[in-house]
């Protein structure tokens, strides 16, 4: 039987995509990389760097066959169906869009831009070419969360009044680029964006304005603790976030009758299961919390699987370049907030 006779939704039956690598960080080859090539849909082929001995370094224990000693010639590789793009985010529109127009899939880390209007600039990058952008939040493909949206959406926990957030890690190492102002380092960027992310997609719609608190470490520049404030219109989304802190996160919904609590919502291990709390709130210890615990599932996994099938079956993508440029939108309004000391509209 041809594949176009069988169900375009099985796996079994989409031929894989064929992905190229751009770069080749720690978080790459050590989390998302080994992650994706698990995947049926997902056949990682070639991994670039600017500097080839560094790219055969990387690609040879992955098992990856190519290796390149430049973006663009991973660009030219006209096998190369799908791009990852992990740079540093400062790197991440100028590539993303090089990828689109070499006619190039791109699903790309988080933050997808430093800004709502150059997010955007990707958003005609996708209607010139046609070829899928997305931003790499892979907490929408946990089980979890998709667990925690339809009990929002199917009232469960009556009406979401507040969702709060807590996202943090300790890290004083000049040379991370997380600590380096000029490439997009600092918290709100970082991981402060998961809050912002979470919250949208549990409101299901935009908040209106947002104010922050800022502090900035006096060395790097970068947001260190970072405390924000999103109006979704008589609904608020409040968190924290820190790359200087105990290293911690959770995530609270607090409806009219119920809250759900997210016990590991942005991290989630691929190794052992997780699981989220529904309280009605009849105890105030907790203990009237029913648990709901998932198998075990590795959410870059499930990301670039679903990104592929999207690819193969043009159906659509969880977190498109649409909802990225919402995001950045956000992001945009709390940084204007850190310099002006009020609310900023959005």
């Amino acid at each position: 039987m041809s594949t176009s006779a069988q169900d375009p939704k099985s796996s079994e039956s989409i031929t894989p995509v064929r992905w190229g690598v751009l770069g080749a960080s720690n978080f790459a080859l050590k989390v998302s990389l080994p992650s994706m090539k698990r995947g049926p849909l997902t056949q990682i082929a070639a991994l670039a760097s600017r500097d080839i001995d560094k790219a055969r370094a990387a690609a040879q224990p992955l098992g990856i066959p190519k290796a390149y000693g430049s973006y663009d010639e991973l660009l030219d590789d006209p096998e190369i169906e799908a791009v990852y793009n992990p740079l540093p985010n400062h790197l991440h529109v100028k590539w993303s869009a090089r990828a689109a127009r070499a006619g190039k899939h791109v699903l790309c880390e988080k933050p997808i831009a430093l800004s709502a209007k150059d997010a955007a600039a990707l958003v005609d990058v996708q209607h010139e070419t046609g070829k899928r952008i997305a931003e790499a939040f892979m907490i929408r493909y946990h089980p979890q969360w998709q667990q925690a949206r339809e009990w929002v959406r199917s009232g469960r926990i009556g009406e979401l009044v507040s969702v709060q957030a807590a996202f943090s890690y300790f890290n004083r190492d000049a040379t991370n680029i997380r600590n380096r102002e000029q490439v997009g380092g600092g918290a709100l960027y970082d991981i402060g964006c998961y809050a912002v992310n979470t919250s949208r997609l549990l409101f299901g719609r935009e908040p209106v304005r947002a104010m922050v608190l800022v502090e900035r470490d006096p060395e790097f520049g970068t947001d260190r603790l970072t405390s924000g404030l999103l109006d979704y219109g008589g609904a608020h989304l409040t968190f924290t976030c820190s790359t200087q802190a105990v290293a911690y996160q959770r995530v609270n919904a607090l409806g009219t009758k119920g809250r759900i609590e997210i016990e590991i919502p942005f991290n989630a291990p691929a190794d052992q299961p997780c699981k989220i709390f529904l309280d009605d709130g009849s105890t105030l210890n907790c203990s009237s919390a029913k648990v709901t615990s998932f198998p075990v599932v590795d959410q870059y996994h499930l990301q670039s699987e679903a990104f592929s099938r999207a690819i193969r079956t043009g159906g659509p993508v969880e977190n498109s370049i649409e909802v990225a440029v919402g995001n950045m939108r956000v992001i945009d309004a709390l940084f204007r907030s850190a310099e002006s000391r009020r609310w900023e509209k959005i």
